[in-house]
């Protein structure tokens, strides 16, 4: 890979990594489902008129526009109202073993001693952090999990539905999240259109910057790379992100700065990517980074 791409592949991964600091702040003014409506919004009017997808293949879409977006998304955005940046960056990186897991008990792949020492370092990086004062609680915990779980199934979805483009998938995909979305606001949240008219530049800056930056350069600029580049050439660059956005946290919004947390987020980035080793075109081995 040139220097040009490695310039791009990490510019995509700060983009990323700022985009938890920005949702962060933009959580404190939007409500977290209704804001994760909103950037769908957003995103779909910008592709969608653009793109289209056979019918045959919508069923597909619309699976991966609850499981990723709805789910993953939606609990990523309620857990980080009451979680730290950094932490959760750490903690939605479980999705990879959590894929890696599930592509041997769904599609029967072979675990190997790489990813089983990769899986055990990555267990042991989130124990580390458990002892740390920036763990979060029960709720935000689980909802982190739920969501790196609905990443790690989206990547099962995904590897069936090679007829549809990345960012055609994104566009569409986006658009069928907005109903499920507005309708989890209405039922979990209140005061979401009042919340409209006392955001200040934090919320509205957190909406734009997760859908066009954060969605769509992000994400355009990192699928132009797969398909330049292997897989395993790539996403290794993701192991950064969660590292980036400790930094961030702690020099951005006073996140606290606890030698624990940065020990337990190398270990986990670690695991991670000794699970992320090979092969390139394994299940495991993903190609939707799990980013907000």
């Amino acid at each position: 890979m040139p220097l040009r791409d490695k310039l791009l592949a990490l510019t995509v991964i700060c983009v990323w990594a700022l985009n938890m600091i920005v949702v962060k702040l933009g959580v404190a003014e939007i409500p977290p489902v209704f804001m994760s409506a909103l950037r769908f919004v957003l995103v779909a009017a910008i592709i969608v008129p653009f793109t289209r997808v056979p019918l045959r293949l919508m069923p597909g879409v619309l699976l991966v526009s609850f499981t990723f977006g709805s789910l993953h998304f939606g609990l990523l955005f309620a857990a980080l109202e009451q979680a730290e940046a950094g932490t959760s960056a750490v903690i939605i990186q479980l999705g990879a073993p959590i894929a890696t897991l599930l592509a041997c008990f769904v599609l029967k792949e072979r675990l190997g001693l790489v990813r089983s020492v990769g899986l055990a370092v990555s267990v042991a990086g989130i124990g580390i952090l458990a002892i740390g004062p920036t763990m979060p609680g029960p709720l935000p915990l689980a909802l982190l999990l739920m969501s790196a779980t609905a990443w790690a199934v989206t990547n099962l979805i995904v590897k069936g539905i090679t007829e549809v483009k990345p960012m055609t998938m994104m566009g569409w995909s986006s658009l069928f999240a907005v109903p499920q979305l507005m309708l989890a606001s209405w039922l979990v949240e209140g005061h979401q259109w009042a919340s409209l008219g006392s955001a200040g530049w934090h919320g509205w800056l957190s909406v734009v910057y997760s859908a066009v930056f954060s969605s769509i350069i992000g994400y355009g600029i990192w699928y132009w790379l797969l398909q330049r580049y292997p897989i395993n050439v790539v996403v290794p660059y993701s192991m950064l992100n969660p590292l980036l956005t400790v930094l961030f946290g702690i020099v951005l919004i006073g996140d606290d700065p606890s030698p624990v947390k940065i020990i337990g987020a190398l270990v986990m980035v670690a695991g991670v990517a000794l699970i992320l080793r090979k092969p390139a075109r394994d299940l495991s081995n993903p190609t939707l980074p799990d980013t907000a």
